[in-house]
């Protein structure tokens, strides 16, 4: 994850979603000491999320362009200072930055000895290996605790409850037809989300099936090739966007996307993008991007 993205257009893409998934270890780390809620800076995107659905602006976040490429919710103001790679942040302007807290992903990014020399530092986790959401909203709690803003951790978890119990019924009308949940990556490949991943625990609430039953690597997505998607006979399909449109068109003018299934049913949608390694304001994201697409009024 984290790779340069100046490299050859037919890899790029690959590599770029490769690097997306950026936890490699479990467990969580952090230190003691209450932050200035105002002087947090997040090395990596999850807890960019954590932050916002605590009510909190991030100080300075790490590549804050593909940021808004591959996540863009929530949206970060223009205040918030870019402190470069999410692998490689630049540590002299941290050290100037002079943070409170610095928040990072287990096992992504720099080692946390060189972040706690700058600042205290608290490092979180995607997954246990199954349940992103589950492992989200203990997540959640634990910043909160940490920030001192339990109280908000606590009334963001009822609200996304209550938001999750009003979408269930505005799917039931739209039958048991599967759902394949894709990005373009480059002219022959996509990236598929599937079992293990944020997205599935979404779905499994809403009781829409996963099209994609096929490999998923830890963060519950696969790198496949385009002709794969042929095998799938009566699906809906969500393709999201990003900025990848001159893509989607030469993908889309050739045979082979023109033959597929779900192209000539009318059965493919694109949207914007939702981050996929994400937590409860991606979940949410995700569910109302569900329901513009295939959602019915209950």
């Amino acid at each position: 994850m984290g790779a340069p993205w100046q490299i050859s257009l037919s890899r790029r893409r690959i590599l770029a979603a490769m690097a997306l998934s950026p936890l490699l270890w479990h467990g969580a780390t952090a230190q003691a000491a209450t932050p200035d809620a105002r002087r947090i800076v997040a090395l990596e995107w999850l807890p960019v999320e954590l932050l916002m659905a605590l009510g909190v602006t991030p100080l300075a976040v790490a590549d804050i362009a593909n940021y808004r490429m591959w996540v863009g919710e929530p949206q970060l103001p223009e205040a918030v200072i870019d402190v470069g790679l999410r692998t490689e942040p630049n540590l002299e302007l941290l050290t100037q930055l002079r943070p409170s807290l610095i928040l990072y992903s287990v096992g992504y990014g720099p080692a946390p000895e060189k972040i706690t020399r700058i600042a205290p530092g608290m490092g979180v986790n995607f997954s246990d290996g199954g349940h992103p959401l589950t492992v989200a909203r203990q997540t959640l709690q634990d910043l909160g605790q940490r920030l001192g803003l339990e109280s908000r951790a606590r009334q963001h978890l009822l609200e996304f409850d209550q938001f999750m119990a009003q979408m269930q019924p505005r799917f039931v009308r739209r039958g048991k037809r599967p759902l394949l949940l894709i990005s373009l990556l480059d002219t022959r490949h996509v990236l598929a989300i599937g079992k293990n991943s944020l997205f599935q625990q979404v779905l499994d609430q809403l009781g829409i099936v996963n099209a994609w039953q096929g490999e998923v690597n830890f963060w519950g997505s696969a790198v496949v090739g385009i002709e794969r998607l042929a095998a799938f006979r009566d699906v809906d399909v969500i393709c999201f966007d990003h900025h990848n449109a001159s893509t989607m068109a030469q993908v889309a003018a050739t045979p082979l996307w023109q033959a597929m299934p779900f192209v000539r049913q009318g059965r493919l949608r694109q949207a914007p993008p939702v981050w996929f390694y994400g937590a409860t304001l991606s979940a949410m994201h995700f569910c109302r991007i569900l329901d513009n697409t295939l959602g019915n009024p209950a």
